[in-house]
């Protein structure tokens, strides 16, 4: 009898400390949130219906990589993982089997993670329904495919490390950037990056074509930046997709609608204060104008088709036409973003507070390259803005998704 009586004490005592061992709610809720301010289901989901089973391809400049299943499964996710297993992956972009994870896995920001935050991320992916998904492996150009020159590569590039507050700012600016640099991985896209896709961390955040889209300057540029953004205009866009300055599109509607829409006032906040702080981390282009005959050209086309829903003075309806005028991302130097959309058009993204949508037809079929160039060049070069010449050549390569 006694010993039947230590057995059940003894399982008690197990099923107890199972219990504790449970997350809580609010560490589940918390884990949900940051894994939202992580966009993580953005690379990480291929079908809805089996959210973070993984298998998105990833194109890079050195070919494509799968996003793996995140999964509580223990075959093919990450079911079988330990805390520290999942804490190394994500903190320095090694697998539990001791291999290297390519930095399109932008561990090279989430090393910024503190240790607390991975942990309430792993409790939230511990709460999916499993889903068995085995991992694709990667399609690299030789010879990239071999791991092992990840160890190189971090070698050179990765620096490991929490981010470090800055005591002279205050919390919410502190936030922004944990938020900023770490987590969001911002850089990702909006840096620059060098021969090997390492950041080219002094130009940090100052613009970087991805996706056959170009992410824009995220520092106080003044024609291509935020300098004429308020805290307020940056905090609307990231809510809502759209503001009195600008609309978002291509990979940044994704990002607004998966992410940044659903994440709390003060940590969007947070984020526009501390991108509004940024001062310019290098110059912008000098311009040389389009000529007369081109820009009479573009004139011709801009009148056609563009002035019912732009006005004559490019001022447009904010937060349904986006204003021509001041554009940033219209002023880019790099026109990729603004052929894409003449290209293939656009669509407002809805968002809850936003919820009203907006369409801009795409003009690929109905103009030529020389046309596309031209109007191009006219709403780069109108109204104040000042934008390099776009040539045939950029809209042909457009054109083909090059």
């Amino acid at each position: 009898m006694r010993m039947i009586l230590a057995v059940v004490a003894l399982c008690s005592a197990v099923a107890s400390a199972a219990r504790a061992a449970e997350p809580s709610p609010e560490l589940i809720a918390y884990g949900k949130a940051l894994v939202e301010a992580g966009d993580c289901a953005g690379c990480h989901t291929t079908d809805p219906a089996k959210p973070f089973a993984g298998g998105k391809r990833i194109d890079t400049p050195f070919g494509a990589i799968y996003a793996p299943n995140l999964t509580p499964d223990r075959d093919t996710g990450i079911g079988a993982w330990t805390d520290a297993d999942f804490t190394r992956a994500v903190r320095t972009g090694i697998a539990p089997d001791g291999s290297n994870y390519y930095p399109a896995f932008p561990y090279p920001y989430f090393t910024k993670v503190t240790k607390d935050d991975t942990l309430a991320i792993r409790a939230y992916l511990g709460t999916l329904a499993p889903v068995a998904s085995r991992n694709k492996p990667p399609e690299l150009r030789w010879p990239f495919g071999y791991r092992g020159l990840m160890r190189v590569w971090n070698a050179m590039y990765f620096k490991p490390g929490l981010f470090e507050p800055a005591q002279s700012q205050s919390a919410a600016w502190n936030r922004g950037g944990y938020l900023v640099t770490g987590l969001g991985h911002c850089g990702a896209c909006h840096t620059p990056k060098n021969y090997f896709g390492a950041d080219k961390t002094a130009q940090a955040l100052s613009g970087n074509e991805v996706g056959g889209w170009y992410a824009p300057r995220l520092d106080g540029a003044a024609r291509t930046g935020l300098k004429s953004w308020s805290v307020e205009d940056i905090t609307e866009y990231l809510q809502s997709g759209r503001n009195v300055k600008s609309h978002a599109g291509g990979l940044m509607a994704e990002v607004v609608v998966g992410s940044t829409s659903k994440m709390s006032d003060a940590d969007v906040r947070a984020i526009a204060e501390y991108l509004k702080s940024l001062p310019p981390s290098r110059r912008e282009t000098i311009v040389t104008p389009p000529d007369e005959a081109e820009m009479k050209a573009g004139q011709a086309v801009y009148a056609k088709l563009c002035i019912a829903c732009h006005e004559a003075d490019g001022s447009g309806a904010p937060r349904i036409y986006p204003p021509l005028p001041g554009n940033a991302l219209l002023q880019s130097v790099n026109p990729s973003s603004s052929l894409r959309i003449i290209l293939d058009g656009a669509h407002t993204v809805t968002t809850p507070r936003a919820p009203n949508s907006g369409e801009m037809p795409g003009y690929a079929k109905q103009l030529s390259d020389e046309e596309i160039a031209a109007v191009t060049n006219y709403i780069r070069n109108s109204w104040g803005n000042a934008a390099p010449l776009v040539t045939t050549a950029q809209v042909a390569k457009a054109r083909k998704g090059d």
